[in-house]
């Protein structure tokens, strides 16, 4: 076409050499982690089954300082995990690799991505769409970074040394932590987006400010159930540690909307 434009078929060969370009960059960013996995596992991943683990010494350090003080783990704080299936070990050495090569990944994904949709729009879209994609991406590290020191950690920490009856011990397999190690984690990654994900609706039209004025009160009620539901401890600090960056996540994703009728 003599003018430049793209036809469908140019556009689905575009699109076909982003997701292969994604898809080289996370098989090999996964074969590297897949030899590593041993260190990491050691060093990174099974860090909070530790009492050295930073929140806890955090915690310990802070004990004692008033009613309103977290309990601390103690230097006796331990969770030891078994495997009860054969081929268990290897599956998540496999899939935990193809989950954090994904994640590593995640910026070169949302830069492929980028480019493809970027010829679409105006400059000035360009402009802010780059920037607000740029802070998406910050955004979503630091909500792993949350869920990996603090509510993860939390949340092992409570259920790891909850009985139901002190007869019954707590036997925990190394599938059901990874279960809950990435989910607390990459959910946490997913909360921090919520800023963007405003941007986005308020720029269609979908959302304005007066939907955060109106709701905030139902807000700070789902939010405090919320962080109760992912660390259900009993400690009021602990479940304000967990409500207090959701509910700036909240906040902060009013400021990013058009004002519209309150």
């Amino acid at each position: 076409m003599g003018n430049g434009e793209m036809n469908f078929w140019d556009h689905v060969d575009a699109l076909r050499g982003v997701l292969l370009r994604s898809g080289a960059v996370v098989l090999l960013a996964a074969v590297v982690l897949f030899i590593f996995m041993g260190d990491i596992f050691d060093a990174v991943i099974l860090a909070p089954c530790r009492p050295d683990f930073p929140l806890y010494r955090l915690l310990d350090h802070l004990q004692g300082l008033g009613p309103f003080a977290p309990d601390g783990a103690g230097e006796d704080f331990h969770v030891d995990l078994i495997n009860i299936q054969l081929a268990s070990q290897f599956f998540i050495h496999m899939s935990t690799s193809c989950w954090l090569a994904v994640v590593l990944s995640f910026p070169f994904i949302i830069y492929q991505l980028w480019g493809f949709v970027s010829p679409a729009l105006y400059p000035h879209e360009r402009r802010n769409a780059s920037a607000a994609f740029l802070w998406g991406n910050m955004m979503f590290y630091v909500g792993i970074a949350v869920g990996y020191f603090l509510v993860f950690p939390l949340t092992l920490r409570f259920l790891a040394d909850y009985r139901l009856s002190e007869s019954i011990p707590n036997t925990i397999t190394i599938e059901s932590y990874m279960d809950n190690f990435l989910l607390l984690t990459l959910l946490m990654g997913c909360v921090f987006e919520l800023p963007l994900l405003a941007w986005m609706l308020g720029k269609t039209g979908l959302l304005t400010r007066g939907f955060f004025n109106r709701y905030r009160r139902h807000a700070i009620v789902a939010l405090l159930i919320a962080a109760a539901i992912i660390t259900p401890t009993g400690d009021p600090f602990t479940l304000f540690v967990v409500f207090l960056p959701i509910f700036m996540l909240w906040e902060g994703s009013a400021t990013l909307v058009p004002r519209g009728d309150s």
